[in-house]
C-alpha cells in the first residue's frame, strides 16, 4: 500500500507537467490544425532560462528570499518564453499558414532542431545541476518501517497545476479572448468575416501555450534537478502522446492524458524499471492512433465538402 500511494503521488506529479505541457500542444492543434514540434524544446529553453535568472537573481542581486527568487524564475521564464514563441509563430508559421499541409510540419520541426541546437552552443553539453530551493518532505503514510512522502517541491507543482488549470479554463471559457478562440476553432474564415482578429488570436494562443509550457519548465527544473539541452524531445512527445491520449483539440483531454501518462509512466518504471519507462508512453501512442484516433474526449474528424 505504500510503495501504491509513493507512485501515485509521483505519477500525479509527473502528469501535471506532462499535461500543461499538452494544452499547448492542443491549442494549437486546435485553431490552426498544425502540431507545433517545437514546443517540447521551448519546454528546455524555459527551464534554462529559469535556471540563469534563478543565479542572477540569488548571486548577482543577493536576494536571499527563496520564494521571491521562485517567482521571479516563474514569472520571467513565462514572459521570455512567451515572447520567444510569439516571434516563432510570427516569422516561421505564419507566412506558411496557407501553404500545403506539410510546410508548417517541417518549419515546426526546423524550429525544434534550431532551438536544440540553439542552447547547445549557448549552454553546453553537459547537464546544468540545480539546488533544491525547497527541501524536505511530509510523510503520508508509514507501514513496516517504509514511508510514502510528499516534497514539498511536489505539492507546489500540483497546487500551482491546479491553479493556473483553473485560471486558464476560466480565461478560454468566459472571456472574450476565449470566444475568439473557440471561434476560430470551429471555423476561421466565418470568424474573420464577424470582426475577430484572427491572426491576434492565433499569436496569442501561442503565447498561452508558452506560458503554461514555462510553468511546467520551471517545475521540471525544481523537480529533477538538472536540465540538458536535449531534454525537450523526451518529455515533449510524451506531451504531444498525452493531448492525443485525451484528445487534441480537448484541454480536459489534455491535461487527463498528461495524468494519465505520468502515472502509467511511474508505474511501468516500479515494475519493469527505469530504464524501460519511455516504452509506455510510446506504446500507449501507437495503440492510441490504432484503436482511438480522437482520443478519449476527442471528436472524430468530419470532412467537410
Amino acid at each position: 500500500m505504500v510503495e501504491f500511494v509513493q507512485q501515485l503521488i509521483n505519477g500525479l506529479t509527473i502528469g501535471s507537467l506532462y499535461g500543461l505541457v499538452a494544452i499547448g500542444y492542443t491549442m494549437v492543434f486546435g485553431i490552426i490544425g498544425m502540431v507545433n514540434f517545437a514546443h517540447g524544446d521551448l519546454f528546455m529553453l524555459s527551464a534554462f532560462i529559469a535556471l540563469i535568472v534563478f543565479v542572477a537573481v540569488t548571486t548577482w542581486l543577493g536576494i536571499a528570499s527563496v520564494a521571491l527568487a521562485l517567482l521571479l524564475m516563474l514569472v520571467i521564464g513565462m514572459v521570455l518564453t512567451s515572447l520567444w514563441n510569439w516571434a516563432i509563430e510570427r516569422i516561421a508559421y505564419r507566412p506558411l499558414r496557407g501553404s500545403f499541409r506539410l510546410a508548417p510540419l517541417i518549419s515546426a520541426i526546423g524550429m525544434s532542431i534550431a532551438l536544440s541546437n540553439f542552447v547547445q552552443v549557448a549552454q553546453g553539453t553537459e547537464g546544468k545541476a540545480f539546488k533544491d530551493p525547497m527541501p524536505g518532505t511530509i510523510t503520508l503514510l508509514s507501514e513496516n518501517g517504509i514511508d510514502a512522502t510528499v516534497s514539498y517541491k511536489q505539492l507546489m507543482i500540483l497546487v500551482v497545476t491546479i491553479v493556473l488549470l483553473v485560471g486558464f479554463w476560466y480565461l478560454v471559457t468566459k472571456t472574450p479572448l476565449g470566444r475568439a478562440q473557440r471561434a476560430c476553432e470551429q471555423d476561421r474564415k466565418m470568424a474573420a468575416l464577424l470582426g475577430v482578429d484572427v491572426d491576434r488570436t492565433i499569436s496569442l494562443t501561442f503565447v498561452m501555450g508558452a506560458a503554461l509550457a514555462a510553468v511546467a519548465g520551471v517545475m521540471y527544473l525544481i523537480f529533477y534537478g538538472n536540465i540538458n539541452f536535449h531534454d525537450g524531445f523526451v518529455p515533449g512527445v510524451k506531451a504531444f502522446t498525452a493531448a492525443v491520449l485525451g484528445g487534441i483539440g480537448s484541454l480536459t483531454g489534455a491535461v487527463i492524458g498528461g495524468i494519465l501518462i505520468g502515472l502509467i509512466e511511474t508505474f511501468w518504471a516500479g515494475a519493469f524499471g527505469s530504464d524501460y519507462k519511455d516504452v509506455a508512453a510510446f506504446s500507449i501512442l501507437a495503440i492510441t492512433l490504432i484503436f482511438l484516433p480522437q482520443g478519449l474526449l476527442g471528436r472524430p474528424e468530419v470532412e467537410k465538402v
